[in-house]
């Protein structure tokens, strides 16, 4: 064999790329990143999906813009998700203990604790969209580039999935920045950069400036806000006047009109990420598979919220129309302990596991004959199963057992039963029906003519309010 025969010996299959595919064997046989060296800026990554999580977990309930609330809930279900990736990585090597709860860089901690603490919707979302997300991906993409492709490859598998997901994440928040007002962006965005320098960049690959770094409105820690806020489409916030439920099992209704009001239904969820994100904010020293499951259980409240929505543009219904209340969020945030919430929240997907509550719900929107509808239910029903399964996981072994569990979750909710009387005492509203409105608008882009059983629907509930845990109830 000549020179030239053991210069490419041993370069793979004529034709095939070699080495899985992963690279090239001159990107191979560069050292790249050291185990600790890979370990260090893996561990900072963590720190700061972690961070943003506890940031966009933190500023659900009182945002009001209902698309940011959304977005939101979406994103910190993704970097919950990209926490638990990175904290199982580190774990294959050889890091036990882990030392994930370390903080790695003081001047860190005041970078995303400014974020937390930005007093404005405008400010906040520059400080995650335009600084801390792009910081975090371009990490991840030195990250890939810097370490060998081959003897690293777990961690650039892990990298590559979550710079996906911080793609859309920034896409998203670009166009948010463009559509609100963005005065006093480029001061809040320069300041933002110091802690970033002295810190070494997010991944500690350069070295630090040096340059103290001052708090400015993380001089007094955040505190989160438990008060939930809504934009200008919410309206009557405290109506409690249509009760769905008592609709949903009248036989005297057809499932069109019932399908519309399992919109309704869904629309009102967005009540429950505007709870749980108070759950999750004030519940400490849980396992990280703790915070990732209940993220996943808000992030699909906001998506059933949001399939509400989509229902109701699909028809042709100005979903504003429909007086959806935060009167339940309020009163549980402001009222009730984080286990004395949980307990509501599980005590009412119980209800809706037997075959009266999201079996009966899909059948219903099966027999409506509109094929979204069906698709809607049968998700949604799907995600109550799983929520369940995490009420099991993670709420019941602080009881006890199930029945223990159960009859605490229904004494928790027997305090907060609707207080209609009180607040239309109080001004707060009048408990108007809005049903009619919203009937006769799908009526009219269905083609067809009201039933005057269904358009006559009200319900009153003064002097029955022994009979209201449907009222008000999410799920």
């Amino acid at each position: 064999m000549g020179d030239e025969g053991k210069k490419d010996s041993g370069r793979g299959f004529p034709g095939i790329p070699p080495l899985a595919g992963l690279t090239t064997f001159d990107e191979a046989m560069k050292p790249g990143l050291s185990v600790d060296a890979s370990v260090a800026r893996l561990k900072r990554y963590h720190y700061a999906f972690k961070r943003l999580h506890e940031i966009f977990t933190a500023r659900i309930t009182a945002e009001p813009i209902y698309e940011l609330k959304t977005a939101f809930a979406h994103h910190a279900y993704l970097c919950a998700e990209h926490v638990e990736a990175l904290r199982t990585r580190v774990g294959e090597m050889r890091e036990p203990p882990l030392g994930l709860d370390v903080v790695p860089d003081l001047a860190l901690e005041i970078f995303f604790d400014e974020i937390l603490a930005a007093p404005s919707t405008e400010l906040l979302v520059v400080g995650l969209y335009r600084v801390a997300l792009p910081e975090l991906d371009a990490a991840l993409a030195r990250h890939i580039a810097e370490t060998n492709p081959l003897t690293d490859a777990p961690s650039v598998r892990v990298c590559r999935f979550a710079r996906l997901e911080l793609a859309d994440m920034i896409a998203f928040g670009t166009r948010a920045i463009e559509a609100l007002a963005r005065q006093g962006e480029t001061p809040w965005f320069d300041r933002l950069l110091k802690p970033l320098d002295a810190a070494g960049g997010l991944d500690g690959s350069r070295p630090g400036s040096g340059q103290t770094v001052e708090r400015v409105f993380s001089t007094t820690p955040y505190v989160y806000d438990p008060v939930p806020r809504r934009d200008s489409r919410y309206q009557d916030l405290f109506n409690q006047g249509v009760n769905a439920e008592a609709f949903l099992y009248d036989p005297d209704f057809d499932a069109r009109s019932k399908s519309l009001m399992m919109l309704f239904k869904r629309l009102r969820e967005i009540d429950v990420p505007e709870m749980m994100a108070s759950i999750i904010v004030e519940t400490k020293g849980k396992p990280w598979g703790y915070y990732r499951d209940m993220t996943r259980q808000l992030w699909d409240e906001a998506r059933h919220a949001m399939m509400g929505e989509v229902g109701f543009v699909a028809n042709g219904i100005d979903w504003s129309k429909a007086r959806i209340t935060h009167n339940w969020s309020l009163r549980l945030n402001t009222e009730c302990t984080p286990l004395e919430r949980h307990a509501v929240l599980y005590f009412i997907e119980q209800g809706l596991m037997p075959k009266t509550g999201k079996k009966y719900e899909w059948e219903v929107a099966t027999r409506s004959g509109d094929p979204l509808m069906a698709t809607i239910q049968d998700y949604d029903w799907a995600d109550e199963v799983l929520h369940a399964q995490i009420g099991r996981e993670w709420y019941i072994p602080q009881l006890g057992n199930w029945k223990e569990a159960l009859a605490y979750g229904d004494d928790c909710w027997s305090k907060i039963l609707s207080n209609w009387v009180e607040v239309r005492d109080q001004g707060l509203t009048e408990h108007a029906n809005w049903w009619p409105e919203i009937y006769l608008q799908a009526c009219r882009n269905w083609g067809i003519e009201p039933d005057p059983k269904v358009l006559a629907y009200a319900t009153t509930y003064e002097g029955k309010r022994a009979d209201l845990k449907t009222v008000g109830a999410s799920g």
